[in-house]
C-alpha cells in the first residue's frame, strides 16, 4: 500500500486506512445510504501496508475509520494512525538496578559488542540476583541504543617512552459532477502557444498551471511558469489553498510533477485524496481540456498586439481575465457563474494553514543515516548537522524538498511531526574552535581506564572449571635451576706443592 519507502509501520495504516474511507469523505453520503456504501466497501480486497497481501476488512472496522476521520478535519490521517504504546521507548523490563549495571559495565569496557555485554549481564545475575531478569538480547541492544551506549573504538595504548503496464478494458465513458464544492480539484498543465521574452532576451514556452473546482468551475489558481516541475506545482497549489480553502479530493494526469514524492506526501500530509488519470486518457479531466480551449480562444487572442510579451505581464493580464471574466461569466452548462455556484453550493473544504505550514507539508520524507563523528546527515550531497540533543537516533527521517536545500525539517518517525529545522554544515563558522558543551548523561561519560578485574563472564568459568576437580591442563615451564656450588680446591693445591 505505501508508497514511500521508509514508511512507519502506523504511518503507512494509516494511509491504507485514509484510502478506504477517502472515497466517503471526499463525497457525503445522503442519510440512509451510508451503510449500504460501507457494505461495498468491506466486499472489496485492499493490500496489505506491510505484507503486501489482499486482505479485507468488515463493514463495522471502516465505519470505525469513517467517523475517526471525519471528526478529525484537521489532520484526519493522523487520526487513523496507530496509536503509540504508552511504554513505547521506556523500556518498563529493563529493571533500574539492570540500568545501572548496564551504564557501569559500559564506563568500564565501551569497546565491547552488545552480545559481549549481554552475555555477561546474564552472568553478574547469578551474583547479584537484584539485576535479574534479564530481558531478551534484542531489548539489551535496543535499549543501549536509544541511550547512546554505542560500541566505541578501543583506544590504543600509549608506547612507554612514546504503473500498470496492462491492457485496459473497454469501459463506458460517461460525464461526471462533485455534488459539492471544494470537493473534488483538477489540475493540469499546459504549454502555451505564444512564448515569452526573459530577462536575458531569449524566447521561452510558457506553461500555465490550472485548478478548477469540479462543482462550480471556478478556478481557485491560474499561473504560467517557466517550465513544469514539482516546485512550480506545489508554488501554485499552495496559492490556491490559500485563496479558496483545502478540498477533499484531487484529479490530475500521471504527469512526474504529480507522481513526485513531494507532491504526493504532501496532499496526503494534508488529507486530500489525490485521483489519477489513467494513462493516455485524456478525456477523464475533459473538464481542464474545455478551459484550456477557453484560455488559447479568449485570453492569447487578446495579447496578440503585444511584440515583447514578458512573463510578468502574461501573469498580471491571466489574473485580470481569470477573476474578472471567467470566475463572474454564466456557465454554459450550469447557468450560473462559476463564482455564484462556488458560494451558493454546499462547501465541504477545510480551513487552509498558513503558507509557510504548507511550504513544509509538501516535502518528501526519507530516512538517513547519521554520520556519528561530526553529528551530521547526508541528503543530496549536501550535508546538514543535527543538533546534539539528537545525537542518539542512528537513522533519522528528515524532510526535504529537492528544489530548496537551505534547510530541512527532522521528523519523529514515530508520530510524524517536526522535532527541528536543519541547516547546511557551515565549515568556515565551525573553525572559529568554538564547540557548545554537551549535556552530560549517565550514559555518555567518556571512558576512563578502571581495575575493575575479571569480567564477570569469565569467573564463571574459572569456578566451574576448578569444581571438576581436574588440574589444569597445562605444564608450567620453571626456569632453569641453577648450577651447584662446587668445593674451593685452592688449600689443598698448596700444601701439595709444599710437601
Amino acid at each position: 500500500m505505501s508508497m514511500d519507502d521508509d514508511v512507519p509501520p502506523s504511518i503507512a495504516w494509516a494511509r491504507m486506512r485514509f484510502a478506504v474511507v477517502g472515497p466517503l469523505l471526499v463525497s457525503p453520503a445522503e442519510h440512509g445510504v451510508l451503510q449500504e456504501q460501507l457494505e461495498q466497501l468491506a466486499s472489496k480486497s485492499w493490500r496489505h501496508p506491510t505484507t503486501g497481501e489482499m486482505v479485507r476488512f468488515s463493514a463495522s472496522t471502516i465505519e470505525r475509520w469513517y467517523y475517526t476521520a471525519k471528526n478529525s478535519p484537521g489532520d484526519p490521517v493522523g487520526a487513523l494512525a496507530r496509536k503509540l504504546n504508552a511504554h513505547a521507548g521506556t523500556f518498563p523490563s529493563v529493571s533500574a538496578a539492570l540500568r545501572e549495571a548496564i551504564g557501569n559495565q559500559y564506563k568500564q569496557h565501551p569497546s565491547w559488542s552488545y552480545q559481549l555485554h549481554y552475555d555477561n549481564m546474564v552472568a553478574l545475575a547469578d551474583k547479584q540476583p537484584e539485576i535479574a531478569p534479564i530481558p531478551s538480547y534484542p531489548t539489551v541492544r535496543r535499549f543501549m541504543k536509544s541511550r547512546g551506549l554505542f560500541k566505541r573504538k578501543r583506544p590504543r595504548r600509549e608506547r612507554s617512552g612514546s504503473q500498470d503496464g496492462g491492457i485496459f478494458e473497454q469501459r463506458e465513458q460517461l460525464s461526471f459532477e462533485s455534488e459539492y464544492v471544494n470537493a473534488l480539484w483538477h489540475l493540469d498543465f499546459h504549454e502555451g502557444s505564444r512564448k515569452v521574452v526573459t530577462a536575458e532576451g531569449q524566447l521561452e514556452t510558457a506553461f500555465l498551471l490550472g485548478i478548477l473546482d469540479d462543482h462550480s468551475r471556478l478556478c481557485p489558481h491560474l499561473q504560467w511558469y517557466l517550465h513544469e516541475s514539482t516546485e512550480t506545482l506545489t508554488h501554485g497549489l499552495i496559492q490556491a489553498f490559500l485563496k479558496r480553502d483545502l478540498c477533499n479530493g484531487l484529479l490530475s494526469d500521471n504527469g512526474s510533477a504529480m507522481l513526485a514524492a513531494e507532491t504526493r506526501q504532501g496532499l496526503l500530509r494534508l488529507g486530500v485524496v489525490q485521483y489519477l488519470t489513467l494513462p493516455a486518457h485524456p478525456e477523464q479531466n475533459a473538464k481542464q481540456e474545455v478551459f484550456w480551449a477557453q484560455v488559447e480562444g479568449r485570453l492569447v487572442p487578446m495579447l496578440e498586439g503585444e511584440p515583447e510579451l514578458t512573463l510578468a505581464l502574461l501573469n498580471r493580464a491571466t489574473q485580470a481575465w481569470v477573476e474578472l471574466e471567467y470566475n463572474r461569466k454564466v456557465h454554459s452548462e450550469t447557468g450560473q457563474t462559476p463564482l455564484e455556484r462556488f458560494l451558493a453550493g454546499k462547501n465541504v473544504g477545510r480551513p487552509s494553514p498558513d503558507a509557510d505550514t504548507l511550504r513544509r507539508l509538501f516535502r518528501q520524507q526519507v530516512r538517513r543515516t547519521h554520520r556519528l563523528s561530526d553529528g551530521t546527515v547526508s541528503v543530496m550531497g549536501v550535508r546538514f548537522e543535527v543538533p546534539a540533543r539528537y545525537r542518539t537516533l542512528l537513522h533519522p527521517h528528515v524532510r526535504f524538498a529537492g528544489w530548496d536545500l537551505s534547510c530541512i525539517d527532522l521528523v519523529d518517525e514515530r508520530s510524524d511531526k517536526i522535532l527541528c529545522v536543519l541547516y547546511p554544515l557551515d565549515k568556515h563558522k565551525n573553525a572559529d574552535r568554538r564547540r557548545r558543551v554537551i549535556p552530560p548523561v549517565q550514559d555518555d561519560s567518556p571512558a576512563q581506564h578502571s581495575h575493575a578485574g575479571i569480567a564477570p563472564l569469565l569467573k564463571k568459568l574459572m569456578a566451574d572449571y576448578a569444581a571438576t576437580g581436574l588440574p589444569p591442563a597445562y605444564l608450567p615451564c620453571d626456569p632453569y635451576p641453577m648450577p651447584e656450588q662446587q668445593p674451593n680446591n685452592d688449600n689443598d693445591n698448596q700444601e701439595e706443592d709444599v710437601s
